[in-house]
């Protein structure tokens, strides 16, 4: 047996490597935590949710405070220090990476940071160093996809780049109209960029429902982000003075822009870790398959998170760290990602899990639909929100949900109650009659359960 050797070995230190690390070491086995960065936290903490909620924070702030005047207020012309928002945004990054390290040390996790990859069946390399071991959890996540025959270009920047809050472009270009662009377009949009985002797909935020995507497109527009949907760039040129982006399909002709982002989805890292060494089976995508239990095809060997393939979500990547962990403790666990929530940040945020009213259709799976418009809510028009829409998918013979999407502020927030009675099997009598305060947002959810049930008497 080599010096090298642990009980556990978990590559990767992102949401879900950790949350494996920490919960195996709670169970008490000896566990040893590997990543390549400084710092852990993983793509999640330290270049994605966390600095990209930061910054949409501010945006928020910003578009406050220049709507301030329809209630009376006035807070004169606004100005960003860009250099303090960038460093209040780190400093949060940094308590929260720093704050991983304190839990590491309490639960005796250590932590090597180094590239692993494997060396055999039961061996890895770690940046020349043998380590053998008894179980393995491979959660190495993913990386931007970046378009094939772009030029190289400092302008041309991915959404770790765009989250580094470099400068403000005048002109910003965004390729991608799914979650990360279009918070990035909320983000620089109140920044002061003129927006302009090209989807290839007929519909921005691809696969959730069109009624709310709809509204969100409406207010995007509203703060001057121009979107073209159903749009393929074909070339991009790059000239010491722009950005030239052809386009053809919804929109016809070119695109000047000063930067460009490139929002087109990420990548598994799979092959990061020469999986095949160890006999792991992986797919031409970098995806390695694994079950319910996040087992792969090789005993003592599971991957969990992106690198398991969609949805890439840190939620998703926690939870299945969290099973991973226990199952290879002698527990018995398991995850069904029927359910796993999915959340725009974007301004009105927008959020669904389980099905859409067009999946249940194109399932054939029996359905009606209940909605309560947001123009409705006292609480909503009495906190300054914008247009929304709170929207039910259920059973008409059982009642019970099976999907839902919410469109307005803190939509992300309100959905948990429709994820909570769907993972309980929950009626919609369940829901109605379960007393919301008033006046809240979350009235909205009980609303369209009533009005399903026809007992709604606020509409």
């Amino acid at each position: 047996m080599s010096d090298n050797h642990a009980d556990l070995i978990v590559l990767g230190a992102g949401p879900g490597g950790y949350a494996c690390a920490f919960r195996a070491a709670d169970l008490g086995r000896n566990v040893v935590m590997v990543d390549p960065r400084a710092t852990l936290g993983g793509v999640c903490l330290n270049v994605g949710c966390i600095p990209s909620k930061a910054l949409l924070h501010a945006a928020e702030v910003i578009r406050g405070a220049r709507h301030g005047d329809d209630w009376g207020i006035s807070t004169g012309k606004v100005s960003v220090d860009l250099d303090k928002l960038r460093a209040k945004k780190d400093d949060i990054v940094a308590q929260l990476t720093t704050g991983l390290v304190g839990l590491a040390k309490r639960r005796k996790v250590q932590t090597i940071r180094g590239t692993a990859r494997f060396d055999g069946e039961n061996s890895l390399d770690i940046d020349g160093d043998i380590w053998t071991f008894d179980q393995v959890v491979i959660a190495v996540g993913s990386a931007p996809v970046r378009l094939p025959g772009w030029p190289e270009d400092d302008r041309i920047w991915d959404s770790t780049d765009a989250l580094e809050l470099r400068e403000v472009p005048k002109n910003l270009a965004i390729v991608g109209g799914g979650i990360i662009g279009l918070e990035m377009a909320t983000v620089y949009a109140a920044l002061g960029s003129t927006v302009t985002v090209i989807e290839f797909m007929d519909q921005i935020a691809p696969g959730a429902d069109a009624e709310a995507v709809a509204i969100l497109r409406a207010a995007l527009e509203a703060e001057g982000v121009t979107i073209h949907t159903g749009t393929k760039v074909t070339e991009v040129k790059a000239t010491k003075t722009a950005l030239t982006l052809s386009c053809e399909g919804g929109f016809e002709g070119t695109i000047k822009a000063d930067v460009v982002i490139q929002a087109v989805g990420r990548y598994s890292n799979g092959n990061l870790v020469d999986p095949k060494t160890a006999g792991i089976e992986i797919d031409d995508r970098g995806v390695i398959n694994v079950d319910a239990s996040c087992r792969t095809n090789v005993a003592g060997i599971f991957a969990i998170g992106d690198v398991t393939g969609n949805p890439m979500l840190a939620h998703r990547a926690t939870h299945q760290g969290h099973v991973a962990a226990e199952v290879a403790s002698g527990h018995a666990a398991a995850l069904d990602t029927d359910l796993i929530p999915s959340v725009a940040y974007t301004s009105p945020e927008l959020a669904w899990a389980g099905l859409t009213q067009a999946q249940a259709k194109d399932q054939g799976i029996p359905h009606k639909v209940a909605s309560f418009p947001w123009a409705a809510s006292g609480r909503n028009l009495a906190s300054s929100g914008g247009d929304g829409l709170t929207k039910l998918v259920y059973c008409p013979e059982t009642h019970r949900l099976l999907g839902a999407t919410i469109v307005g502020r803190n939509a992300g927030e309100l959905l948990a109650e429709c994820v909570l009675a769907m993972e309980m099997g929950a009626t919609l009598e369940d829901v109605s009659l379960s007393v919301h305060a008033h006046p809240t947002l979350s009235e909205t959810v009980g609303f369209a359960a009533e009005r399903a049930l026809g007992t709604l008497t606020d509409l």
